[in-house]
This record gives C-alpha cells, sequence and structure tokens, in this order.
C-alpha cells in the first residue's frame, strides 16, 4: 500500500464511527440497511415506529437518521413520517435527516423538504449512491454542529469578556465638592475598546481619563484592559498628566501592533481652586463650556500611545470656574452616523451643550445620549463613551 493510501486510511480510522439511526416497520429492509452500513463502517441502531425512534433520540446522539415515511398504520399519506420529522427537528434542529420512499409524490416530497428533512431515496436503493450520500451529509452535519459548538463557545467567552470588561468600568464615580460627574459607555459590540477611570486622590483633588483603542471588538478590549492595568498601577497624586502619558505610552507600546494606537487623555482638578492640569495623548478634544457659551478646547498634549516607545507630552492647565460644563467623549460620539450617513459632529454635540449648559452633569449626559440616540435611530457604529463635569450651579 502506498504512503498517501495508508495516510488516507489512518485519517478515516481516526474519525468517529458514523453514528446512523434507522427507521422503518419492514425487518428485510432494516436488516438490509444494517448490514450494507455496518460493511461501510457504520454502526448503527435500527427501530421500526416513530415512538421509538424519537427514544433513542433522546438517549443517544446520531450522525444522521435514515427513516421512512410510511409504518404499519399509514402506508399511503406520509402522515406517520412527516409527524416524526416534525418531532425530530423539536429534539434536534441540525440534525441530517434522509428519507426513503419506494414511489415519487411532489407534494410529500414539498411537505418533507418544508418539514426540514435533509434529502431523499427511493427504494429499492442503489448501495453506493446511498452510502455516498450518507457519508456527504454526515460529514456536513458534523461540520455543522463544530461550528455551532465553536459559535456557542465563542459566544460565551464574549460575554465572559463583557462581564470582566464591565468590571474595569467604574460602577460608581467619585463626586468633588461643588462638582457633579456623569459618565455614559456603550461598546457598538459585546466588548469595546473604549475606557474611561475617575479617581479620587483626596478629599479636593480628582483624576479622569478616557481613552480609545483603534479598531473593534475583542482585539481593542484585549490591548484595552492592558491600558486600564496600567493606568491603574501608574495614577498617583504626585504624577502629572504629561508624566502618567509618557508612561502609560512606554508601558503599552510593548504589546501593541504598529497598526493599533490608544487615543488617550487625562487630567487633575483641584477643587477649591478649580485648577485643571491636563495632557492629551491625540485623543478627541474635551470642550470646556464655559458659564457665559464660549468654548475652549483642551488639545495640548503630544501623540497617540503605542507606536513609538519612548515618546514626551506637553502639559497644560486651565481653570475650571462655577457654570462650566466640561465634555470628555471619544469619536464614537462625533462620528455617530444617521440612517443617510451624515455624521453626529462636533459642531453639533458642541450647539447641544452650550444650549443645555445650565444642566447638571447627569441632566446634559442624559440630553446628549438621547440626542445621539435620536440621531442614529438607536444604532450606534463605534463605542460610544462621554463624561460630563459641572462647576457650580
Amino acid at each position: 500500500m502506498g504512503t498517501q493510501a495508508m495516510e488516507a486510511q489512518a485519517m478515516i480510522a481516526a474519525e468517529p464511527r458514523p453514528r446512523t439511526l434507522i427507521a422503518d416497520d419492514q425487518p428485510d429492509v432494516l436488516e438490509a440497511l444494517r448490514l450494507l452500513l455496518k460493511g461501510a463502517g457504520f454502526s448503527t441502531e435500527a427501530v421500526t415506529s416513530p415512538a421509538a425512534a424519537l427514544d433513542a433520540l433522546r438517549r443517544e446522539s446520531f450522525d444522521l437518521l435514515l427513516m421512512d415515511l410510511n409504518y404499519a398504520r399509514d402506508t399511503t399519506s406520509g402522515y406517520e413520517g412527516l409527524n416524526l420529522l416534525a418531532r425530530v427537528r423539536e429534539l434536534d434542529s441540525e440534525l441530517p435527516v434522509v428519507v426513503m420512499t419506494a414511489w415519487g409524490s411532489v407534494d410529500i416530497a414539498i411537505e418533507a423538504l418544508r418539514g426540514g428533512v435533509t434529502d431523499f431515496i427511493l427504494k429499492p436503493w442503489e448501495n453506493d449512491q446511498l452510502i455516498a450520500m450518507l457519508r456527504r451529509h454526515i460529514k456536513k452535519g458534523r461540520a455543522a454542529r463544530d461550528s455551532q459548538k465553536l459559535s456557542a463557545q465563542r459566544q460565551q467567552e464574549l460575554s465572559d469578556a463583557r462581564a470582566i470588561q464591565e468590571r474595569l468600568i467604574p460602577d460608581s464615580i467619585p463626586q468633588l465638592e461643588g462638582y457633579t460627574i456623569a459618565a455614559a459607555w456603550e461598546p457598538a459590540r459585546t466588548v469595546g475598546g473604549d475606557y474611561y477611570d475617575v479617581l479620587s486622590f483626596d478629599s479636593d483633588t480628582i483624576a479622569m481619563c478616557i481613552g480609545d483603542v483603534s479598531g473593534k471588538g475583542m482585539p481593542a478590549a484585549l490591548l484595552m484592559s492592558n491600558v486600564q492595568a496600567a493606568f491603574r498601577a501608574l495614577a498617583t497624586r504626585n504624577e502629572l498628566p504629561a508624566g502618567i502619558c509618557a508612561r502609560l505610552n512606554s508601558a503599552v507600546a510593548s504589546s501593541t501592533r504598529q497598526d493599533r494606537f490608544i487615543s488617550f487623555f487625562y487630567c487633575v482638578l483641584e477643587g477649591r481652586s478649580g485648577r485643571l492640569a491636563y495632557a492629551n495623548a491625540g485623543h478627541n478634544p474635551p470642550v470646556l463650556i464655559r458659564a457665559n457659551g464660549s468654548v475652549e478646547r483642551l488639545e495640548c498634549g503630544g501623540s497617540v500611545l503605542g507606536p513609538f516607545e519612548v515618546a514626551s507630552y506637553e502639559q497644560c492647565e486651565t481653570v475650571i470656574r462655577s457654570g462650566d460644563r466640561l465634555l470628555m467623549f471619544t469619536d464614537g460620539v462625533t462620528e455617530a452616523c444617521a440612517p443617510g450617513g451624515e455624521e453626529f459632529g462636533e459642531e453639533r454635540l458642541i450647539k447641544l451643550a452650550v444650549e443645555n449648559r445650565v444642566m447638571d452633569a447627569a441632566g446634559l449626559r442624559g440630553a446628549i445620549i438621547d440626542s445621539l440616540r435620536g440621531f442614529t435611530f438607536g444604532s450606534f457604529g463605534d463605542d460610544v463613551t462621554l463624561i460630563v463635569l459641572s462647576a457650580g450651579l
């Protein structure tokens, strides 16, 4: 025997034997099929009634059901077989079912197809044709089941990842006397690449950050979890925003592919003075809405995190006064699209914030998210994250 033939035989031997359930009320038919399938390497179980077939399917797992449409109680209409088929599909929607029939009826074939039959074969059958048909459908059925298992496993993994990611997002936001802070975080998929955090260093000092990983889904979520872990390890009262960005960049650069990057904004607010120190690592510039309606963008900083192991960042300061509102957001907010393709845009966001600047943080956050939902008809194409800080009345 040649090497290729031996390898092919070894592959066949390594596969589990096809397990087939045969349902027919004629003993001679059952015996002939059992002998044929045994010789072809199949493992079989034979039953003579629909009730016995259902019992077998409840009890064990099969790769295929080979069944007759007519049984002892009804030999012409196919009613028993169609009823059995419906019950089988309730038990197992993916099981390949091949129907045997001794006559060709278009109506009954259509009914069986509607009921979920996989294929037909006429009695008397041609042995090689029958074996080839069964092997083909068993192979497809196994592939479909494997795909279904992988899909279910993948969905469970995503659900677990979502639960982990939700624990990384603050479940309650520290507040500072004289200010209110509110946030929204909505991944476009099960998991996402947006992140925000709010830390209280002492009774008069609070820190806030917001970030966005390029890309979506699990890869973005995994990278953002690294950012979150590094940020939590680095952020202290004495570490300035520019230093945080530089050290965070070094921490994540080694684990970031060249086609991936993270935009990040970090600020520290002293409550009594209103002094806000910040550094922007390539993120959408937060918008400071003054009480009089004027607008200031917090752009100062440097490049995005990740592409270069060494990067320096500029640090700037501003002062938050009573009546001011600060918006920090990811591009999922401004780039959210209406059904026609129009983007929500920064101009619309700023106009909305200016018009509603008398609202506190929670009210303004709600107004923005509600407007965003109405604009997109509730379909966000990207992760949406928003932090709103309001100062005084």
